[in-house]
C-alpha cells in the first residue's frame, strides 16, 4: 500500500515543469489533467482545476546540509529565505514557493533518523 499528495493546480503544464527541471522529480503517471510525480518516496500529484490548493506544504528532505544548500542555489529566486537551523525540530531548511505560491520545504535532519521501511512483498 502506498499513498498520493493530489493537489490541484492553475497552470499544469507550468507547475509540473517547475517541479521536473527545478526540483528535480520524475515523472511517474500522466492522466487527463493530472501529473502525478515521484521524488524519492514521495508521491505528488497535480491536478489541473480552475483553483488551486494552497494550503498544503510540500517538504522533500534529503540526508546532507550540503544537499540543502544545492536546492537553495537552484530555488533562491523563489526562497522565501536562506538555509537555517531549526533548533526546535532538529532541521536544515528553508522555504520556497512553486508557481501556485504554494509553499515547499527543503530539509535535512540533523540527528540521526531511521531508515524509511521498506514495503512488505515488494
Amino acid at each position: 500500500m502506498a499513498g498520493i499528495l493530489f493537489v490541484r493546480t492553475l497552470d499544469l503544464a507550468e507547475t509540473v515543469a517547475f517541479y521536473m527541471e527545478r526540483v528535480g522529480m520524475n515523472r511517474w503517471i500522466s492522466q487527463p489533467q493530472i501529473e502525478i510525480l515521484q521524488h524519492e518516496n514521495l508521491l505528488v500529484g497535480f491536478h489541473q482545476a480552475e483553483e488551486a490548493d494552497t494550503d498544503a506544504l510540500i517538504t522533500f528532505f534529503y540526508g546532507s546540509r550540503d544537499e540543502v544548500d544545492e536546492m537553495y542555489a537552484r530555488l533562491s529566486r523563489v526562497a522565501l529565505g536562506a538555509p537555517q537551523e531549526n533548533a526546535r525540530y532538529d532541521i536544515y531548511n528553508f522555504y520556497a514557493t512553486d508557481p501556485d505560491g504554494r509553499r515547499i520545504e527543503f530539509q535535512a535532519f540533523l540527528k540521526p533518523v531511521p531508515p524509511i521501511p521498506a514495503v512488505p512483498g515488494r
